[in-house]
This record gives C-alpha cells, sequence and structure tokens, in this order.
C-alpha cells in the first residue's frame, strides 16, 4: 500500500521552489512533483497518468520521501573507480601551477605535465577540479594618484551610504570603440555545426560611448554619438537630468 504523505509548510515550500527553479535538474522537479501530487491525495497510478512515468518509478520516489524526506529525494552516491593519485601528487600540481616556469610565460597542460612527469590526463584533471586555469591571464594596473585611496573611499561610501533624497549617478565615457562589420553574412547553427562567420571585416570608424548609471536602480541612460565633443557630453547631460525630474543629482 502505498504510504501516505502530508508536508509541513517549509517542507513544502522548499518543493515548490524546486518545481520552479530554472536551475533545479530535471530529474528533482519530477520527484518533486511525484510528492506534491501524493501529497494532494493522489493515488501512484494518478501520479503516473498525469506525469507520464511508470508506475514503479512513482512508487519508489514516494516511498524515499516517506521514510526519509527531502533527503529521499536525491541520487545515492555512486561507487566509482578508486582515486588513482593521493592528495600528495594533488598539492605537487596545484603548487607548481602557482609557480611561475622558468623557460615559458605560462603554463600549459603539456608543459606542466612533463615539468612533473606526470600524464597530460592526470594533470588537466587535476587542473579542472582545483579550479585553477594557467592559460589565462587578466591584468590589473594601479594608480600613481597619493591620494588614490582617499578617493576611492569617498566614492565607495557615496554608493553605500548617499545623502538622503539624494539621486547618485556613476557617470562615464568609453571613447574610440570600433565600428565593425562583417564582409559576409553570419552562417546559422545548424546540426553539428556552430554558428560561424568570416574573419575579414569592414571599419566604419568609431563611436563615442557615454552613460550614466544609477547606482540604486541600475537604470541607465546612454548616447553613442561619432565624435568626442563638449556639445555632445551638455546634450547627454541635459537628457540625464530630464531622466530623473525632480531628483538632485550627485
Amino acid at each position: 500500500m502505498a504510504p501516505a504523505i502530508s508536508l509541513t509548510e517549509p517542507t513544502k515550500a522548499t518543493l515548490d521552489h524546486l518545481v520552479r527553479s530554472p536551475t533545479t535538474p530535471q530529474n528533482l522537479v519530477q520527484r518533486s512533483h511525484i510528492v506534491l501530487a501524493a501529497a494532494a491525495g493522489k493515488s501512484n497510478q494518478q501520479i503516473a497518468a498525469e506525469l507520464m512515468l511508470p508506475e514503479v518509478t512513482v512508487s519508489k520516489w514516494r516511498r524515499c520521501f516517506a521514510s526519509q524526506g527531502l533527503d529521499g529525494l536525491r541520487d545515492a552516491p555512486r561507487s566509482g573507480r578508486p582515486v588513482k593519485h593521493g592528495q600528495e601528487i594533488i598539492q605537487r600540481v596545484q603548487n607548481r601551477v602557482c609557480q611561475q616556469p622558468e623557460h615559458y610565460s605560462r603554463w600549459s597542460v603539456g608543459t606542466l605535465a612533463k615539468d612533473l612527469k606526470l600524464p597530460r590526463s592526470t594533470v588537466h584533471q587535476i587542473l579542472v577540479s582545483s579550479n585553477l586555469q594557467p592559460h589565462r591571464i587578466r591584468t590589473f594596473t594601479f594608480s600613481p594618484d597619493p591620494e588614490f585611496e582617499t578617493k576611492l573611499l569617498d566614492i565607495v561610501g557615496l554608493y553605500l551610504n548617499p545623502p538622503e533624497n539624494a539621486l547618485v549617478l556613476c557617470v562615464d565615457e568609453k571613447t574610440g570603440i570600433q565600428a565593425l562589420d562583417r564582409t559576409q553574412p553570419l552562417l546559422p547553427l545548424s546540426a553539428k555545426k556552430p554558428r560561424s562567420w568570416t574573419n575579414e571585416y569592414v571599419r566604419h570608424g568609431t563611436q563615442t560611448l557615454l552613460a550614466a548609471l544609477e547606482i540604486a536602480s541600475g537604470k541607465v541612460v546612454a548616447h553613442v554619438k561619432q565624435r568626442r565633443a563638449s556639445v555632445n557630453f551638455l546634450r547627454f547631460l541635459r537628457d540625464v537630468v530630464a531622466a530623473f525630474p525632480g531628483e538632485n543629482c550627485i
């Protein structure tokens, strides 16, 4: 006989969230539907017909929830191949990849595997599991302004604690944006073939972007102009003021 299912308010809220969330795995969504339907008093046959599932599947997850609660809807850990390399090997790879190589600008899987005398597959697996990406480089710079820290704290403080009844806008410009166009039409996505385009392009000059971001709501007012000129900047400021009537802009 199928076990009766009763749900507390927190448990029902959790199941409803799992059903609605776009990031929930489909198998967990399906199992949540089974439990919610069972809690509504439906039989296994009715649930199976509504969800187009085998009745044995409905019965299994109904029993799992009845005995283990929400934990019963999760897949049990699967036995697999034992770990081939211990923590010592993992630590060696992690330590070495964080060091600057002597004869290369950066590590690759091949050069790192050769340096450590380990299989490429092993090195790649450890790098992926450790979320280490030696092929990527991110640049940064320091401001030479001796008062940079003070100015930074003033700006951050203004963002976090704006004056009462004040509107805080972050205004900036980006000049010299290249307006490029491909010489041939894009080829659409098809089976086993990604969308593609030619590497040849036509240059249509440059554009200047002026933008104001309202910190509280994320609303953006933007202008795209051909030239960087004071008259364009003044027009942009007038549009910003018009976009926020009756506000004290900072």
